[in-house]
Parts: C-alpha cells; structure tokens; sequence
C-alpha cells in the first residue's frame, strides 16, 4: 500500500477505530485489518514496522502531512519540562550496552540510520546492529500487541532477550527518559488512526511493567518465563509498591560517554515531579492533544543528509553517514560514520534490546535498544 492510501486510511481510522473494535479483538489484529485490509502475518509486521519506524525517527516534514506530530524517540526533546536525549543510547554516543554484563559502546544506526528506518526498512544490511535491534524490536511488540497471526518465516516469534531489565542494565535510565519514549510510541500509534481508549491501554501497560524501579520478575514472553523487567532504573524513577530491590544490581551509575564524545551527550537531568504536560491517567503517559506536540525549540529535529566534517570541533547532530577527519566530538547522528584519526569503540552484542507496547495479554513490555532498546 502506498503511504498516501495508508494516510487516508489511518485518518478515517480517527473516527472510527473507538466504535468499531470489539472486545476479544487484539489491538494488532483490528489495526491490520483497517489499515492493509487483510489481517495476515505479513501486513501484521508491516504495522509494526510502521509504528515503531515513526515512533524512532518521527513524521515532522512527511507528505502528507499526519494530524499528529510525532518528534522522534531519536530527537532531543524535554519530557516534564525535562531535557531528554536518547540518541546516544542507540548510536554508541555513550557506553550503556550490556554485552556479557559489561557496559560497551555499540552503534545500533549502523545500517542506513534514519534513511532506512524512514524507507520502512529495518537497515539496509541484515549484518549490521541495527537490523537486528530493528527485526527483534518488531518481534516483541508482535507478542506485546498479540499479532494472532506471528509466527513463520513472514513474522518470527521473538527470541530476543528475555529480561528487559539486563538489557537496559548500564542505560541506568531516568524516569523522564522512559516516559518519553512511552510518548513517542503513543504519538506514532495516534498518527496511524489508533483510539484513545487504545493509546491509554498501551502507555498504561508500558509504564506498569517498566516504568517503575525494582519491580518483581514478571513473565513478558510465555516460554521465557519470569524474568526481571524494569527499564526505569535510577532514582527518580518510582519505587514499585511490591519492590524486590535486593534482585537489581544497586552499584549501576549514569553511563559514560565514549571516547571522543562532547560532554553532555546523552541522558536527561533534572528530578521527579508530580505534574506533568501530557494527559495522565493512572500511570498511563500519552500526548494530551491529538494534534500532538510540535517542535517549536524543545525539540531539536535531526537532519538526514550525508556529512562530511573535517577539523571541526563539534560537528553537529545528524541522522545521515558522516565522514570525521580529525574530529575531535564527532557528531551524535544515528547514521553511519567514518572516523578518521579518531577512536570509536564498537561492538556486537549477542542481545539488545529497545521498546514495546502490550496490549491483550496479562503482562505488557518494552524492550530494548527506545535507545538502544530492543534486541
């Protein structure tokens, strides 16, 4: 389906999702069904595919243009009046990748960055990090949405990490990092005609399995079994009522950057409050307009051309492949860089992961990379 023929679609969706779902129905099956008409286990990876692509890079610019602003999991942005950069997670900007319980620096924007992602694409190469952060990403919302039809070669059950929390290990990820990224996946449901009530499903079920501190193991994917799942692990995250602190490694700090890094690259500042400028309902965080949030300058919106950057001190962000000659901060961009006379510290991990939303089942999840989140 064109993406003209799937914006008109996902806007006659606005009006009508709420009334038409029936109970019993999944999430992922009714969005199937009224966005690519036939609800098979190919259009249901396309769904997620499309969501979780738009909730990373955003849809700010896109023709035509949707009813809701989405700015980007990978855009600066403030949460809470919050400063938020997740970018450095996902682009080795910062060493927070749990490989062998040790803290590397791994870029998961290592194949095409944004240009694929914005293509719909999970990379341009299935060799690289981001197509398997990309691909794993997939597969878990499947089972966190309850796709009916996953399963095949068309759309793999998940085998990714089983435990969200030792994947995000050394992210060591505030409270407004974690609501952010919950926003963004809301805002992109809410650009492909998904309802309210359904929006509020999704972030409710994010926040109560990973948005709180030392919560006890809980099952996410059936044959993986009970397992540690909190994302939101620093202290101003909320502590969970029913907490098992004694099970989450407490010596965990803010990461460092990587080699080469200009400071302040990364994580957010600033403490916990109780007010906030989304719509919160319970422990549910989405957008309070479903015109949605616009970039007027808490946002900084990132580019997509190719960079080439010579003897320059800080190059600025950006989502294309960038060439460094003697830099001396590369750029933080999730695209692909070619460093020269620089140190850059890379490896691939056996598991990562990045963000998920749960819908129908008794648990709900994200998983890793949001920022690297989902492997």
């Amino acid at each position: 389906m064109h993406f003209e023929s799937l914006a008109v679609a996902a806007l006659s969706l606005v009006v009508t999702a709420v009334a038409q779902r029936q109970a019993g129905t999944s999430i992922c099956d009714y969005y199937t069904a009224a966005l690519f008409k036939d609800n098979t286990s190919y259009n249901q990876k396309k769904l997620l595919v499309h969501v979780v692509n738009r909730a990373l890079i955003g849809n700010i610019g896109d023709q035509p243009a949707s009813s809701v602003n989405v700015p980007g999991i990978l855009t600066n942005g403030t949460y809470n009046g919050i400063k938020v950069s997740l970018l450095p997670y996902f682009n080795g900007g910062l060493v927070s990748t749990n490989g062998g319980n040790k803290p590397l620096s791994v870029n998961f924007l290592d194949g095409g960055g944004a240009d694929s992602l914005r293509n719909y694409q999970p990379a341009n190469s299935d060799t690289t990090n981001q197509y398997s952060l990309m691909t794993h990403l997939y597969q878990y919302f499947g089972v966190l949405l309850s796709c009916s039809k996953q399963g095949g070669a068309d759309f793999p059950r998940y085998s990714g990490s089983a435990s969200q929390y030792n994947v995000h290990k050394f992210m060591y990820l505030s409270d407004a990092e974690v609501n952010y990224f919950i926003e963004q996946v809301a805002l992109s449901a809410a650009s492909f005609g998904v309802s309210d009530s359904d929006l509020m499903t999704i972030g409710y079920s994010l926040q109560e399995s990973f948005g709180y501190r030392c919560l006890p193991p809980t099952t996410i994917v059936p044959k993986q079994g009970r397992q540690l799942q909190s994302i939101c692990t620093d202290n101003t995250c909320p502590l969970a009522p029913n907490n098992t602190c004694d099970y989450y490694d407490q010596t965990v700090a803010k990461p460092s950057l990587s080699p080469g890094r200009s400071p302040g690259a990364g994580s957010s500042t600033g403490t916990r409050t109780n007010t906030s400028t989304a719509t919160r309902t319970g422990n549910t965080t989405i957008s309070g307009t479903r015109i949605g949030t616009s970039i007027n300058g808490t946002n900084s919106p990132l580019g997509s051309a190719s960079t080439t950057v010579t003897n320059v001190t800080n190059p600025s962000l950006g989502l294309g492949s960038a060439t460094i000659a003697n830099g001396v901060n590369p750029p933080s961009g999730p695209g692909s860089v070619n460093n020269v006379s620089s140190t850059v510290a890379a490896a691939k991990p056996t598991q990562v992961t990045a963000g998920a939303a749960t819908i129908g089942l008794s648990f709900a999840a994200i998983a890793g990379g949001l920022a690297a989140y989902f492997l």
